[in-house]
Parts: C-alpha cells; structure tokens; sequence
C-alpha cells in the first residue's frame, strides 16, 4: 500500500495523481466537462430561496459589524474559472490581478538585509526577536534569513515585506520555550486596519508544541497557535515553507476574529488574493492548512499530514489535512496531498456560521485520511435543523482516495472515501477509489451522499478493493434524504456487492452506466 512521509515532495502531486486515476483524461477536458455539468445545475439553484435570515431590522443591525452574505455573492455565474498554461499548469483566473502585486512587492522594497547583520545568532539558543524586529523595521523589506535555527516570541510583518529563507530545514525559525500557548509564530502585524503584500518563503516554522508539556489542550480560541497566519491581509504569497508541530494550525489564512453569528453572515477583516504553494506540514493541534471568512485563496502543490490532535480532546480530534472553512470563498485547490489525518480534504462550517462556498479542487490524493472528503455544514443536516442558506458549489476533478481507515484522532468516526451532507451543487468527475481488500471496512459505504445535499453529480467513478464495505455508493433515503442526484459511468471491482445503494423517499436520482467486475 502506498505510504507518504512527511517529506514527501509535494510537487511531483500532479504526476502522481494522473499515474493512480482509472480514467486517463487530458486535463483540460476534464475540466471542462466538469463546469459543463456543473453548469447543468444552475436552474436548480435559481430556484433556491437565499433570502436572509431574520427581520430587515435584524439584518440591518447585523451589516454594521459584519458583511452579510447575497444571493450574487455565491451564486453560479459568479464562480471564477481556471487558467491552464501550455504545461497545463492550474491557476485562478484572478492570478493575473496577484502576479501584478508581486511586482508591485518587489517595486517597493527599498532594503535587502540579512537579518544576522542585526545581531541574530541562528544557534538554537539564542533569542532572536529583537534581530528579527530590527531588521524589518517599517516594511519595504527584503529579509534574508540563512542556514540556522532561529529561536523567537514570534515575528510580525508589515506591509511590503518578505522574509526569506535558504529553504526547509535549512533556514528554522523557531518558538522560544517561554513562548505563551497562544503565540502566533510568524503573523501580519496589524489584524485590525489590515496589511498588504507579504512574502514568507523557504523556511521551516517549528512552534514547539513540545514546550508545553502534556497539557490537555494545546491552543487558544480563535485565530491564534499556528505556525503562520494572515489575518486581513491582501496579496499574500507563503511558498517552499514547512509547519510543524503548532498548537492550533500549520497554516491559517483568516479574518481578525472568526465570527459565529449565524449562517449567512462573514466576519469582516478577511484575507484577499493569497497563494499558498509547495507547503508541507505535521503534527497540528487542529488542521495543517485553514481558511475562513476569506476570499480568493490558491492552495497549490501542498502535503499536510500526521496531525497531533492536541487541540482537541482525546478521541474527539476533526484535525484535517487541509480545511475550507467558515465563510470561505472562492478557493481553489490544485494538485495536493493529505495522509493520517480526520479528514484529507474538509469544506465545511460549524452551525453558527456561514458554510465555505464556491470552491473548486484539481487533482488531490488522500492516502489513510478517515474522511478522505468531507464536505458538511455542521447542524444543518437533520429534518429538524434550519436547511443551509450558504453550503453549496463544489467543483472537483481528478481525486485519488487510497485505504481510508479508523483513526485515533476521532476513535468513533467510520472510514469513507467521500461524504457529502448538507451542500447543493456539488460535482465530482474523475474520481478512483483504492482500498485494502483485506481491511475491515465495517459494512460501511465508501461513498456516502446523505442529510440533505441536493443537486450532486458523480461522473467517471472507480471503486475498487473495498471488499468489506456494506455498499460502494449510497445515496441515504429517510426524512433527512439527499435528492436530486446524478450517478453516471461507474466501475466497481473486487469491491462491496451492493454498487449503488439508494435509501427511500429519494424523489429524483438518475443511475446511468454502472459496471460491477468481480
């Protein structure tokens, strides 16, 4: 069975995933016939009400502090589309709009510094903090930062700067043991009135959880405890960097505060135009790399595994490789990894919050994830609970899920290569499941489509080796039922006896070309 370590070289994904999928397709095919389907769906949803929760005074009240979700701010024709250049590289098609402010970055700098000329010592011993504060000063600041372990109470950056390392492992930017639990590693400096174009890149970022001792929880509330964050930032770039070992997150691109005022609402103060590339992480309290409440996020080319759990309670840990989260939007995921987390790849939001919406994925292998996808907005899923104004659009091509199992992290939490719950218009092409046909997969389905979810596509699918499993797809009926779905070109082998699994009171689902090989 195939193993990742946790120096898996992330950019050699693309290839990676292409050699493992059942279906050969050129990619910009694939692509497009995914928007195509998707697409499809754009009828249904204008016949969705989003009108917004509570009274027009209530919502007039709740626009002063936060931004208020409309029907145009997540609907179909408002999804962006990708770019493919002719090494069929994937890219957002704002990238144009960040390669400007790139410029724009190096335009400005006005210094090229190292930060050692201001008395850091790069021993492992030594704090550092004051180098490191001298050294970037105001901005508009190039900090070269070589071969050493460079020990901080953690590094704020201004507007126009980068901090610049001679690689992982090479150049380690390392938490000072007095260091409070809720201590960003490195951060923008100012959260509330915002910062602009931030470059951090090729470095290790260590936040010695080990520092802490055993204590029962390793973060605190919010935004803090991560190895990196981008808290109101515009035009941001964090490349060729590892996290390891944070409290909280490896990697956070957020809003100044997370806000839990209730679904259809986003905090104010979120991150714009941020690329995150060639990131690799381990051993996180909670998830490796995570977004909420921004807009126009790029994750590229990125391997996030062995989640610590620690910010969670024993047993109960939903530490995900990569998390799409509250208030999200506009995120594309591009040819990464995940391996021994909860969930590989999580698009979600709690119940008191506004679902991650318009979100596309290109190429992702999840190798003994739990949930290799999971897509779910929490409290929104049961008969009785308020339907979800704000979970919907999902796009995704090209997914490798390989022997999902049981995990410590979450000891009660069944395996699935996929579970989609309470999102509308979701559309998976191109997607090949592997799994140990000697695991006991405990009768339970590989994909399961249930609480809820409307309008869901799952075209070109390869399941194979799931011997255990109680049922390959199923599509759950009762009062909670998914509707409205869609399942064409199917291919089972060496798999559950059961290939399509439909539940009762489904009133619209349409079965197409399902092949079961012994």
């Amino acid at each position: 069975m195939l193993y990742l370590d946790r120096q898996h070289n992330p950019e050699i994904n693309g290839k990676f995933i292409t050699e493992l999928l059942d279906h050969r397709m050129d990619l910009r095919e694939a692509i497009r016939e995914t928007d195509s389907l998707f697409r499809q769906n754009a009828s249904k949803w204008e016949a969705v009400d989003h009108s917004l929760p509570g009274s027009f005074l209530e919502n007039m009240v709740m626009a002063v502090p936060r931004l208020i979700l409309s029907k145009k701010a997540f609907g179909v024709f408002d999804l962006p589309d990708t770019l493919l250049d002719q090494r069929s590289n994937v890219f957002p098609d704002w990238m144009p709009v960040l390669d400007e402010q790139y410029d724009k970055l190096h335009d400005k700098i006005d210094r090229i510094v190292n930060v050692k000329d201001f008395g850091a010592a790069g021993d492992g011993v030594t704090d550092d903090t004051r180098a490191f504060a001298k050294a970037i000063g105001n901005g508009r600041v190039k900090v070269l930062v070589p071969e050493g372990v460079y020990i901080t109470k953690g590094i704020r950056l201004p507007s126009w700067t980068c901090l610049v390392g001679e690689g992982k492992g090479v150049t380690v930017i390392r938490l000072h043991e007095q260091a409070p639990r809720g201590t960003r590693l490195v951060s923008n400096r100012n959260y509330r009135r915002g910062n602009r174009n931030i470059l951090v890149e090729g470095m290790t970022l260590d936040w010695n959880v080990e520092r802490l001792g055993d204590v029962p929880k390793t973060s605190t509330w919010g935004n803090h405890s991560s190895c990196l964050l981008f808290a109101n930032v515009k035009y941001g770039w964090v490349r060729n960097v590892e996290g390891i070992n944070p409290g909280l997150h490896c990697f956070d691109i957020s809003s100044t505060l997370y806000d839990y005022s209730g679904d259809g609402y986003r905090a104010k103060g979120g991150s714009n135009y941020i690329w995150l590339d060639k990131l690799n992480g381990y051993g996180f309290g909670d998830d490796g790399i995570t977004t909420h409440h921004s807009d126009n996020i790029f994750i590229s080319h990125c391997h996030m595994c062995d989640p610590s759990g620690r910010a969670h309670k024993e047993g109960f840990s939903n530490s995900n490789g990569i998390e799409v989260d509250d208030g999200s939007r506009s995120v594309l995921l591009v040819n990464n990894s995940t391996t021994r987390c909860f969930g590989g790849v999580e698009i979600k939001a709690h119940h008191n919050s506004s679902a991650a919406n318009n979100v596309q994925i290109i190429g992702h292998i999840s190798v003994n994830d739990n949930r290799s996808f999971n897509f779910r907005h929490i409290g929104h899923h049961k008969v009785n609970d308020p339907e979800s104004r704000t979970a919907h659009n999902i796009r995704a091509t090209n997914l490798v899920a390989i022997a999902p199992v049981h995990t410590s992290l979450y000891e009660h939490s069944s395996p699935r290569g996929m579970v989609v719950s309470a999102y509308k218009n979701v559309v998976i092409n191109n997607f090949t499941l592997i799994g140990d046909p000697e695991y006991d997969f405990g009768e339970n389905p590989v994909i399961a489509i249930q609480y809820r979810a409307r309008n869901v596509i799952l075209r070109n699918v390869s399941i194979r080796d799931f011997k255990n499993a109680n049922s390959n797809i199923k599509v759950f009926g009762g009062e909670q039922c998914a509707d409205d779905i869609q399942i064409r070109n199917v291919r089972v082998k060496n798999a559950a006896a059961k290939a399509v699994d439909v539940g009762n009171g489904i009133q619209n689902i349409k079965i197409d070309n399902v092949d079961a090989l012994a």
